[in-house]
């Protein structure tokens, strides 16, 4: 298996770019299930990328949103300890603090830090 392109969280729950974290895909999403939402993210990608105007842009924004609920990249978390949200926070603001002051310079390079 391939190193994950960004440094993520030891919980699993973010992964770090631009120096925030993004709440990752819920990993007890179904193969399916997960593929499906994926297919659908890119669609709606492609549909903000080529809206001819404001109205179908805000449709396919709409459409990107509900794909990455049901990803569980936003919406209510998926994790159930009671632990917050702190997505697109930075890490150094976060508990996650000293795990990422720890990473390698090369790791919190690549996470745009």
């Amino acid at each position: 298996m391939t190193a994950a392109p960004y440094p993520v969280t030891p919980d699993g729950r973010y992964f770090v770019a631009k120096n925030r974290l993004w709440r990752r895909t819920d990993p007890a999403l179904g193969e399916a299930e997960r593929e499906a939402a994926v297919g659908d993210l890119m669609r709606a990608r492609r549909l903000v990328r080529d809206a001819a105007d404001d109205g179908e842009r805000r449709a396919a924004r709409a459409l990107v949103d509900e794909a990455k609920r049901r990803l569980g990249e936003r919406g209510p978390v998926w994790w159930h300890d009671g632990a917050p949200d702190l997505n697109r926070h930075a890490p150094h603001n976060t508990p996650y603090a000293a795990w990422f002051a720890a990473l390698p310079e090369a790791e919190r390079e690549r996470a745009g830090a």
